[in-house]
């Protein structure tokens, strides 16, 4: 407007700041704020605290060599009795059991026998109600959930343990499933966002290639997963692969397969159903990258005598690679996270980390073990997106 003087930088940039605050405000309290509290579970541990301060107290001063004065097994078990009286002796018994099997029966039958006037000021007192309170076992249990912080659920994270000696040592083979996951989890993700790349870049191209009115119908195509529930599309996908299938029917209608193939229900129908589902996050944003590629490129490679193989790799690739860069890890962090269908259409040996973590969260409401699992999950994600994103930077324009 005539006579109106325009705002200094330093104004509009909080202008602009004030514009968007709300819409951070919103997001620090509806998701980084509660993600964060939950992945402190994994180092947090306040459950004994809470329950026997005392006992807490007295765990940190003790060095944990032999078994523990009879000072410290009084509180304790002065603080079993007060917590069976007022109800909260569960949480302190399952947080125990986590560590050691058996503590739970243990606190409770110790209760009972406290309430019936058995003596407990002592360990030899403890150990006449139950012989494993002369044993180094449950006392280091209650030494390594003495809080405000513990190693124990990442440890287990990692099929690892403390034991009594404060020794990181490795879990019984029975017990050690987690590494396991976690390798199947990545490899699993890995093969599908390649198989993205592989199926979605000639994809892309042409979609780029082609003028809209012919585009945006195929476009259409591509994006119909969107529209339609996960749960339903690996329900479909069941009903398709299954032995008596459309897919086995059609085989063998032309001819390529004598006997139906067992596509379900099995690794292979993992990588087929998490392909067709997540295919379109890597599609999409190379399709705009590759739309912002000039076509006048690759006629000037061609008019400067280069075949098309070579203009191809080494003027056109190199420029859609932020686009590949960038679909295949939102592929790949998408397939971290699957559990529904490795659940419906994959085998007992193909389920992912985040199955165990739904269980620990839904089910066994063990917090602290689904909080660890998703913080171990996440670092090597973050690492790898940052090396990534290193990486596409590097690329010569």
């Amino acid at each position: 407007m005539p006579g109106s003087r325009a705002r200094p930088p330093g104004v509009r940039r909080w202008w602009s700041f004030a514009l968007v605050a709300p819409l951070l405000l919103f997001l620090l309290a509806s998701f980084v704020a509660p993600v964060l509290m939950m992945l402190s579970r994994a180092v947090i541990d306040r459950d004994l605290e809470r329950v026997w301060p005392d006992s807490a107290a007295a765990l940190r001063q003790w060095d944990g060599a032999g078994l523990p004065p009879d000072a410290l097994a009084a509180t304790v078990s002065r603080e079993i009795g007060a917590a069976a009286r007022a109800g909260t002796l569960n949480q302190v018994a399952n947080r125990l059991n986590y560590d050691m099997v058996g503590s739970r029966s243990l606190l409770y039958a110790t209760a009972r026998q406290l309430a019936a006037g058995r003596p407990g000021s002592t360990v030899s007192e403890l150990a006449r109600i139950d012989p494993r309170w002369g044993q180094r076992g449950i006392w280091a249990a209650m030494r390594h959930a003495d809080g405000p912080f513990t190693r124990h659920y990442l440890l287990a994270a990692l099929d690892r343990r403390l034991s009594a000696d404060d020794r990181i040592v490795p879990v019984p083979a029975e017990q050690a499933v987690f590494a396991n996951i976690y390798l199947r989890t990545f490899k699993i993700s890995a093969i599908v966002a390649l198989l993205c790349v592989a199926l979605g870049y000639p994809v892309a191209c042409l979609l780029a290639s082609l003028p809209e009115r012919k585009a945006n119908p195929l476009l259409i195509l591509v994006l119909l997963p969107f529209w339609t529930s996960a749960l339903v599309r690996t329900a479909a996908w069941a009903v398709l692969l299954q032995t008596d299938g459309v897919v086995n029917k059609a085989l063998q209608t032309i001819g390529l397969i004598d006997a139906p193939l067992q596509l379900i229900y099995n690794r292979l129908g993992v990588y087929i159903v998490m392909t067709h589902v997540l295919l379109p996050f890597f599609v999409l944003p190379l399709y705009g990258v590759m739309k912002g590629i000039p076509p006048t490129a690759m006629r000037a490679a061609s008019s400067l005598g280069a075949p098309p193989v070579r203009a191809f790799l080494t003027v056109y690739l190199p420029q859609t690679l932020p686009g590949v860069a960038a679909g295949a890890i939102i592929v790949f962090t998408l397939a971290l996270g699957y559990y529904v269908t490795p659940a419906l259409v994959g085998g007992g040996a193909d389920q992912m980390i985040s199955a165990s973590i739904a269980f620990y969260t839904n089910q066994s409401l063990n917090w602290g073990m689904a909080a660890a699992l998703s913080l171990l999950l996440l670092l090597p994600l973050m690492l790898m997106v940052f090396a990534g994103r290193t990486m596409v930077r590097t690329v010569p324009a």
